[in-house]
């Protein structure tokens, strides 16, 4: 039989033995706090119990830091790769907005900080900007809708294929000098040898042709073709 699932109240004893151990005072339900911890002259420390992230968990933690600095959000551990992968996330959104993270194992009731609460400056990646300009730069037009993620992306690199297809779709077979060319893709022959699509095949060194799946492309893409003339 599978284990229940974990209530809020389940979350407040491993909370609470976790604070007193760092010789803090603890109590539950002090006004809109689930948990709050008091240490000598300190500012009070409050957790925010919860059976799971969500967005109402992170409204009520950004609430409590007008109280205090030291605010934190208990939810049980993870559970399997889906659950570390979402954890993940949620801790790197608890560093954006300053606040600590608790996480209480249900079988052995230990909890665990894995982040205190602090002021957060991201550091920017010079090599992702880059290459998000580098991207921008080379895309011609606008092919793609904003939010569209369940469609594929039509990228600068899909766009470079789609000129090597066009090539190969009206002269047959072509050697890759001749596709890099006539597409104006310096690329063309990178392009057809990684065959990252299904669209091309090596029929003989050095010359390349287009495949069943490639022709179905050029229907497929037709409308970025156009913006490509």
């Amino acid at each position: 039989m599978a284990n229940p699932r974990p209530r809020e109240t389940d979350l407040y004893e491993p909370v609470k033995r976790l604070l007193e151990e760092q010789g803090y005072t603890v109590k539950a339900e002090v006004g809109a706090a689930d948990v709050v911890g008091l240490r000598g002259d300190e500012p009070p420390v409050i957790v925010e119990l919860k059976t799971g992230f969500s967005l109402t968990l992170f409204h009520q933690a950004i609430e409590r830091l007008k109280v205090t600095d030291a605010v934190y959000l208990a939810v049980p551990e993870w559970k399997g790769r889906t659950g570390w992968k979402a954890f993940v996330a949620n801790r790197t959104l608890c560093r954006r907005l300053g606040l600590g993270l608790i996480t209480v194992q249900a079988e052995s009731g230990r909890a665990d900080v894995h982040l205190d609460p602090g002021p957060y400056a991201p550091r920017q990646s010079k090599v992702r900007r880059e290459r998000l300009l580098r991207e921008f730069e080379h895309r011609v037009g606008d092919p793609n809708t904003g939010g569209s993620a369940q469609v594929k992306r039509v990228t600068s690199y899909r766009q470079d294929a789609l000129r090597c297809l066009k090539v190969l779709n009206a002269g047959g077979p072509t050697k890759a000098a001749e596709v890099a060319k006539a597409a104006s893709v310096t690329r063309a022959r990178a392009i057809m040898a990684d065959d990252h699509y299904g669209w091309f095949e090596r029929v003989e060194r050095g010359t390349y042709a287009i495949t069943p799946k490639g022709a179905r492309a050029l229907g497929e893409y037709a409308h970025v073709l156009e913006e490509l003339e």
